[in-house]
């Protein structure tokens, strides 16, 4: 068996009980820069219109970290509102520090495993590099949390689990980051991601269907559920 047939089990820094703070601050700062390559916030703000063409959406950002994406957002789509919620308190510190005074963007303490939302509360729920963080039975969890507040469907924003999806992660992340955690999580994340067959099955038992999805051969892929 290829060591990337099995996904791997070990835990992330970024998971840890206790976080170095300058490392966080350097780990959000890059993982932001990396966000904005292919497949990251372009395509989950494409996945997002696929799945809403409402003229006032409302979007829900789960593990939200710096709130790139959240402000990334509002930058594109003025007019929207972004709840943005992670379940680190620390992370969300930084997040702050970060944000502008902004009404229509709100930054909560949160789980995506249960999320303290009406049902049908957002237009879509939005997840980026969350998933690969849990276990099967808790993505699912997650994934039918998600559908249940949102009105329009889900986005997922993940890597994939391949040799070459691999290969190429590690030459970004080890060309770009300098961080310990970056470069630690980052490769280790790709060794934790799921693969696509395994993420529409699991979507599926959270009653979601795919709808749309990035190019695959990217390490990084993005996909609209309903």
């Amino acid at each position: 068996m290829h060591a990337l047939d099995r996904r791997a089990d070990a835990s992330e820094l970024l998971d840890g009980e206790t976080l170095d703070p300058r490392e966080l601050r350097v780990n959000l700062r890059e993982m932001a820069m990396l966000n904005r390559l292919p497949g990251g916030i372009g395509a989950s703000l494409a996945a997002i219109r696929r799945l809403t063409s409402r003229h006032r959406p409302s979007i829900l950002d789960v593990g939200t970290g710096g709130a790139d994406f959240p402000r990334h957002i509002r930058r594109e789509l003025p007019k929207a509102s972004v709840i943005a919620i992670d379940a680190r308190d620390e992370v969300l510190a930084v997040a702050r520090s970060w944000t502008r005074a902004d009404p229509c963007l709100e930054l909560r303490l949160g789980d995506a495993r249960r999320l303290e939302l009406p049902d049908a509360s957002v237009d879509v729920a939005h997840a980026s590099l969350v998933l690969h963080h849990l276990p099967p039975d808790q993505v699912v969890q997650a994934l039918r949390e998600m559908r249940r507040v949102a009105r329009d469907g889900v986005v997922i924003n993940d890597l994939r689990r391949g040799t070459a999806a691999y290969a190429l992660t590690a030459a970004l992340v080890l060309g770009l980051a300098r961080g310990h955690y970056t470069r630690h999580d980052g490769l280790l994340s790709a060794r934790r991601a799921y693969s696509l067959p395994e993420l529409d099955a699991m979507a599926a038992e959270a009653g979601l269907r795919h709808v749309w999805r990035s190019p695959a051969f990217l390490p990084r892929v993005v996909t609209a559920y309903r």
